[in-house]
């Protein structure tokens, strides 16, 4: 009998390379937007309570505005400390940044005709000469999430100099509401159900012009179908870079909150609206390539654990240092107490321990995919957390072990840890387990020298401090209602 072929290829196989990246914003971009009947930019950023926030610009003025020596609006220096009307610690309202455009991440708002979206960089108005929180660089702004981003994956002391590739995917789940108070979803249809998107139903069209809407933004749909909770959808869309997989991910969901509105629909990303299913996540899918100036890999510290595995050296020391420091990122992943409702043992949700499985949803982290094209499923994010922050936070502490060159001590299980005795998980190497509640998560990341090293010193300090102030913000009201309001604004 011939050997049986071990190696198995299946699905769609993505490379950094053949990426669906806009392009839009390439050439001659506003001559481009004006033939496409373009009149306004929506000038976009994304703060650190999840908050997307925008400027519009008409087209002649936005044109106007990339004439100047360095292009961009002003923005007051407390647009990542404001709550409400309260400031967090260590903002004020002295001092402005300059946010620039990123022409690259422009996308025509199917949302919204005649509406285009523009992210950016925020920098110092004014060249700091001693910018040490920034590396030196005197516009550099250390406090910026999708520049936090954009360094930790292509900078020449990171990602870059490191010879790592990233392809990012995120899972956009949705619950669509006719009503917020009561809570009263558009069907109680179960997972995938045919019931979910009955021809000529109000969900099933919603469903249909949003997966248009992203096409005409140039996102890739791969598919959408109805998830398990009453009124839960899913939809996929292709994987990207780091930076523009975030990217995606707002604008997603920007047109899904729009168009759900068009047909008279709320739709939430909180990750836990029912007591009695199912929450609403965010699964970050990884996959991990080596450059052609990837340098050789240190030696392993324990070359003699967990050979039983298909993983790559690159993907197993990745996914060592990701599973070392998971506790104390769900500070930056997990960033609301409903978040930690979601995250449960024995649902479905991934569980509590830091482990992994191949194709086991009951680990934080799934290996799926075959042979030679894996990647990571993260199930430890949501759609509260911001995607920039998330992802510099997911890839950042997964680049440490490819530096150090880890090698994989956790050994793979196929059912849940909480299913294992205390005895079976240290014969595994299950040792981490995630903080319980969102303020014991903040007080571990505080204290986290690896965290720290990471997202900088800064940034660590003055987004907790932000969060902080965001959970007694949402504690605060006394009438039920503005509490489903909070949450479900989500």
């Amino acid at each position: 009998m011939a050997p049986l072929k071990t190696e198995v290829a299946f699905g769609l196989q993505y490379l950094p390379a053949s990426a669906k990246v806009p392009t839009l914003g390439q050439g001659d971009a506003l001559d481009e937007l004006e033939r496409r009947g373009i009149h306004y930019i929506r000038f976009q950023w994304v703060d650190y309570i999840n908050l997307t926030r925008y400027r519009v610009i008409p087209l002649p003025s936005f044109r106007e505005l990339l004439t100047a020596s360095r292009p961009g609006v002003g923005i007051a220096k407390v647009v990542f400390g404001l709550i409400g009307v309260s400031l967090a610690p260590g903002f004020s309202g002295t001092g402005e940044y300059l946010y620039t455009p990123d022409l690259t991440s422009t996308r025509i708002c199917g949302y919204a005709p005649g509406h285009a979206s523009v992210m950016g960089w925020f920098e110092e108005k004014l060249p700091i000469q001693d910018n040490s929180n920034a590396g030196g660089d005197p516009f550099k702004v250390s406090l910026c999430p999708r520049g936090l981003l954009r360094d930790i994956v292509s900078n020449d002391r990171k990602g870059k100099a490191l010879g790592v590739d990233f392809l990012v995917g995120i899972e956009t789940k949705f619950i669509l509401l006719k009503s917020t108070n009561p809570i009263e979803a558009v069907n109680d249809a179960p997972w995938s159900a045919s019931r979910a998107l009955l021809s000529g139903s109000n969900a099933a069209k919603c469903l249909e012009d949003i997966a248009d809407a992203l096409r005409i933004g140039d996102i890739e749909v791969l598919m959408y179908h109805a998830e398990a909770a009453p009124g839960q959808y899913e939809i996929v869309t292709g994987p990207l870079p780091p930076v523009e997989a975030a990217d995606a991910v707002v604008f997603t969901r920007e047109t899904i909150i729009n168009i759900a509105a068009k047909h008279g629909l709320h739709a939430t990303f909180s990750p836990r609206v029912y007591a009695h299913t199912c929450g609403s996540a965010a699964h970050a899918h990884i996959s991990i390539h080596p450059t052609p100036q990837r340098p050789a890999n240190p030696p392993p510290e324990n070359p003699n654990t967990n050979q039983d595995t298909t993983m790559t050296p690159l993907e197993r020391s990745f996914l060592q240092s990701l599973l070392d420091n998971l506790p104390s990122s769900t500070a930056f992943t997990l960033p609301t107490v409903a978040s930690y409702d979601r995250v449960q043992d024995g649902i479905w949700s991934g569980g509590t321990y830091a482990c992994w499985g191949v194709e086991n949803r009951e680990t934080t982290v799934r290996l799926t995919g075959a042979p030679g094209s894996h990647h990571f499923e993260v199930r430890t994010m949501d759609g509260t957390s911001n995607p920039h922050i998330a992802l510099a936070t997911i890839l950042g502490l997964g680049l440490v072990g490819v530096q150090k060159g880890l090698e994989l001590k956790i050994k793979a299980i196929d059912v849940p840890a909480v299913e294992l005795s205390a005895e079976e998980r240290t014969e595994r190497g299950i040792k981490g387990r995630l903080w319980r509640t969102l303020s014991a998560a903040r007080d571990a990341a505080r204290q986290d020298a690896t965290i720290i090293n990471v997202l900088g010193q800064e940034f660590v300090q003055k987004y907790l401090d932000v969060n902080e102030v965001m959970e007694n913000f949402l504690k605060s009201p006394t009438l039920e209602e503005e509490k489903i309001k909070g949450i479900l604004n989500y």
